[in-house]
């Protein structure tokens, strides 16, 4: 897999190997036709220059692997070219973002759209300290995560333990409603604001997703992006650990050999679907990380009778998530979210519960709003017209037909899609597995195993832990330290003490 995992698991191993004075061959296999994985842009209109953020849209400060990555390759994490404008209020660039959240009868808050809700006066007027407790809270749950970064719990052989030993598994072990609670934060503005939260990044409310989920969506500040897209950040990585990396290329079969490594099978694919599939022949590998949920991976696992067997992941729950992505000359329309006419509608529009509405343990609820969010964009040129146009994106647990379209922009009666004269130019569509159900649990899968017979590490365990950009890239980097402190030889720092031995020859280059 080339997306954060992968591409971060490439870049460390390079960056580790290269200081203990070990060459490397690192085969990077990906299925689909670009890197970055869930993170991934397309043009609006199909034109270049104007990408559209299609899966992980942002990251944040405390976001340490990323933020450094970005400063290690010069990326901007601004749009230099001229071609966007800001997504305010009416024809004035300089007007700051609103943000809303509707329960779909009423907005229950709206304000500036900085994600700096704590320090706003209008908050603490109407919720009281809670804002401030749910701050407390986070910085104290986030600051614990962040100790998995370093010794003595840095690398971690095990998750379960490291997300024990910093004092986690109380987050975990609860619902977010429950951590909440526990922390004296009142229901009103854990409903109103944290629920939002919590839906508009994992499709998911409170009684279900755990504490240590909740938390992470509150750490907002200092939200950026990557200029032309995030996948930006992972393609730098694999150019800079000089993988070879093979688009359009899916592993089938992963095979322990009887004297160390792995043989892997793979086919290549192609644009034209009627081009017969390419079958590569076999190759051996002294690692291989697996880098993506196995069990969308399609991948079969195997071992000679004479070897223990091989632990396969767990099968676990993952959110379906419509995203639907648009250009119109139009603005949102006030009558949609029940506001007089001449009302401004919230650029960004999350949604929440209204006070009679539960999940009943449904795992995605969505409620009388039938949405999770509604985002402006930004404006821009559409480049057959030369019109401004507005740039939106829609996240929902259904597809979003086009009697919602109509009625969001004010659209009366049947209307045409992607004529350059129609009310709505452009239109995509995506369904994602987005990322795992949260749901509380206090034991989280294996990273892997290692031995003389060669070494097969698996990523994805971390996503029923945290799933971001930046916890998968962290959990690269962690895989690629154990897999080079076991080729030197030396004590494995963190969790574990033993000495494993690297496959393949001496002096040769580890293949992975």
């Amino acid at each position: 897999g080339a997306g954060a995992a992968g591409s971060s698991a490439a870049y460390h191993l390079s960056q580790f190997a290269a200081a203990a004075g070990i060459p490397l061959n690192i085969t990077v296999f990906e299925r689909e036709s670009h890197v970055g994985g869930r993170s991934t842009t397309v043009n609006a209109w199909g034109a270049p220059g104007v990408p559209v953020e299609l899966g992980a849209s942002i990251f944040v400060e405390v976001n340490k692997i990323l933020v450094d990555a970005v400063k290690e390759f010069g990326l901007s994490t601004g749009d230099d070219d001229g071609t966007y404008a800001s997504a305010g209020a009416g024809d004035d660039d300089d007007a700051p973002d609103t943000l809303g959240i509707w329960n779909g009868h009423e907005f229950v808050f709206s304000g500036p759209s900085d994600l700096s809700w704590w320090d706003r006066a209008k908050l603490l007027w109407k919720y009281g300290l809670a804002p401030i407790k749910t701050m407390r809270l986070m910085r104290a749950t986030v600051g614990r995560f962040l100790e998995m970064y370093q010794e003595p719990y840095f690398p971690f052989r095990s998750l379960s333990e490291a997300a024990a030993q910093v004092g986690l598994l109380n987050a975990t072990a609860a619902t977010g409603e429950e951590f909440l609670r526990q922390g004296g934060i009142g229901e009103s503005f854990a409903r109103e604001v944290v629920q939002a939260s919590t839906r508009v990044n994992y499709a998911q409310n409170l009684p279900l997703i755990d504490g240590l989920t909740t938390m992470v969506c509150m750490a907002a500040q200092g939200a950026m992006s990557v200029a032309g897209g995030n996948w930006r950040i992972f393609s730098s990585m694999l150019s800079a650990a000089k993988a070879n990396v093979r688009i359009n290329t899916t592993v089938t079969t992963l095979a322990r050999h009887p004297e160390g490594g792995y043989m892997l099978l793979s086919n290549a694919a192609f644009a034209d679907k009627d081009a017969a599939v390419t079958l590569n022949p076999p190759t051996h590998f002294d690692t291989v990380i697996l880098a993506a949920p196995h069990q969308f991976a399609n991948i079969t696992i195997t071992s000679p009778s004479s070897s223990p067997n091989i632990h396969i992941p767990d099968t676990i729950p993952y959110v379906t998530l419509h995203v639907t992505l648009l250009a119109s000359p139009r603005r949102l329309n006030p009558a949609f979210f029940s506001l007089p006419p001449s009302s401004h509608v919230p650029d960004t529009i999350l949604t929440t519960l209204a006070p009679d509405e539960t999940p009943d343990g449904k795992r995605q609820f969505v409620g009388r709003a039938g949405f999770f969010s509604i985002s402006t964009l930004r404006r821009a040129r559409n480049p057959e017209t030369g019109r401004t146009e507005w740039l939106y994106k829609i996240f929902s647990p259904e597809a979003i037909d086009e009697a919602f379209l109509g009625a969001m922009l004010g659209i009366d009666g049947e209307f045409p899609i992607g004529g350059a004269s129609d009310e709505i130019t452009w239109l995509y569509r995506k369904v994602w597995q987005s990322y795992p159900y949260e749901l509380p649990r206090v034991t989280f899968e294996k990273l892997g195993r290692r031995g003389l017979e060669g070494s097969l590490w698996y990523t994805s365990g971390i996503e029923s832990f945290i799933s971001t950009m930046e916890t998968s890239a962290l959990m690269g980097r962690n895989v690629a330290r154990l897999v080079v402190d076991g080729w030197v030889g030396e004590k494995e720092k963190g969790l574990g003490n033993g000495r494993d031995h690297a496959a393949g020859g001496e002096g040769e280059a580890k293949e992975l």
